[in-house]
């Protein structure tokens, strides 16, 4: 059964929401007890992201009625939070839950399980995944090389595009700029002529107050108010045209994921997919409030220039056309990605675009 096929009916009802109790699947009560272990790239202090881990956790327990359960670890706790693809490609642990644009360094490939500049945002995204054989594609072409299988688990939307110790108006002020940046976002800031660094999440508050660098992205209001950067960067830009979407993944070892009984297997495929939706619903309606909050504490909220803008998208387009001529992988999965990332575009243009550019503007900041 198609994973697309087995949410319009197993799963449907599990993306109700954060107060939901899932009732244990058929036959769970004669399955075998099993406890895994879920490592992470995130620091528990971040109830949003870590708790998409949660989430999956509580889902599964209820689902098998507490026969197969599922500890998270927070970042650095078993493994390093850039660690994750690694440790369950190496069966050291059972599961992960991480962003898989960390790992681009192994196959670029890999961006597209989470988020590429210019690209999807939440919505197409999980359709692309869900419905349009994103999802399949991937685990075929790209996650197999590393013995491991992927699910949508959480994503955070389109995010902020980072905090900025002084300001930068033009494409030249990008020039020497050190910015802490991770996936293909880093690679356009690279070629945009920013000094790029990847840093877990843990890792970014110190390095930012010390000034070893200059500026960082990490999600939006919610969590970054939470990090704390507000206190030693005051300039705040949008949008993360390198994040219109966020999605994270919950990888699976293939060797154990095979070895499970079906019911655990639809438990996890349910629990992904509703800690997929909730952490959605979470971001939208925690980071509005976050923004005022922050916006009173002195933050100053700008926009990148129509320059940067510009010189963003093509650079990034010269990647992607690069990669397709070089990388066997990458060009399997780009052209079924950009023909329904084009797709997606043409119809939001069309309709929903049409509403928000009217809508949108007629609220002002001030009431946040």
């Amino acid at each position: 059964m198609k994973r697309r096929d087995f949410l319009k009916g197993a799963g449907a009802g599990a993306v109700a929401g954060a107060g939901l109790t899932m009732a244990p699947l058929a036959g769970a009560a004669n399955l075998p007890r099993l406890r895994w272990r879920m490592v992470t790239s995130w620091p528990n202090s971040l109830d949003t992201i870590y708790g998409g881990a949660e989430d999956v956790a509580k889902y599964v327990s209820q689902l098998t009625g507490g026969r197969f359960r599922i500890r998270p670890y927070a970042g650095g706790e078993l493994v390093g939070g850039l660690q994750v693809l690694d440790a369950v490609s190496a069966d050291t642990v059972e599961m992960g839950h991480t962003a898989s644009y960390y790992y681009i360094g192994k196959s670029p490939a890999l961006a597209f399980d989470c988020t590429v500049p210019f690209g999807m945002t939440t919505r197409q995204q999980n359709a692309w995944q869900m419905q349009g054989g994103g999802n399949e594609l991937l685990n075929k072409e790209v996650f197999s090389q590393f013995g491991i299988m992927s699910l949508p688990a959480g994503n955070t939307g389109v995010q902020m595009g980072g905090w900025f110790r002084k300001p930068v108006p033009d494409l030249k002020s990008l020039q020497g700029l050190k910015m802490r940046i991770p996936g293909f976002g880093g690679k356009v800031m690279a070629k945009l002529g920013v000094n790029v660094q990847t840093l877990a999440g843990a890792e970014i508050y110190p390095a930012l107050e010390r000034g070893v660098i200059d500026a960082a992205e990490f999600v939006g209001p919610y969590d970054d108010q939470k990090l704390g950067f507000y206190q030693v960067a005051k300039y705040y830009y949008a949008p993360s045209w390198w994040e219109p979407n966020a999605q994270l993944s919950v990888y699976i070892n293939n060797k154990r994921w095979a070895s499970l009984p079906r019911q655990y297997q639809d438990a996890l495929r349910i629990a992904c997919a509703a800690a997929n939706w909730n952490m959605v619903a979470k971001y939208d309606a925690k980071n509005p409030p976050a923004l005022k909050s922050l916006m009173s504490k002195g933050v100053k909220l700008e926009k990148f220039s129509n320059d940067i803008m510009t010189a963003a998208q093509k650079a990034a387009f010269e990647i992607y056309d690069g990669l397709n001529q070089t990388d066997p992988t990458w060009r399997k999965i780009y052209g079924e990605w950009l023909k329904f990332r084009n797709m997606e575009f043409a119809w939001a243009a069309a309709d929903q675009l049409v509403y928000e550019s009217f809508a949108f503007p007629q609220v002002p900041l001030k009431d946040l």
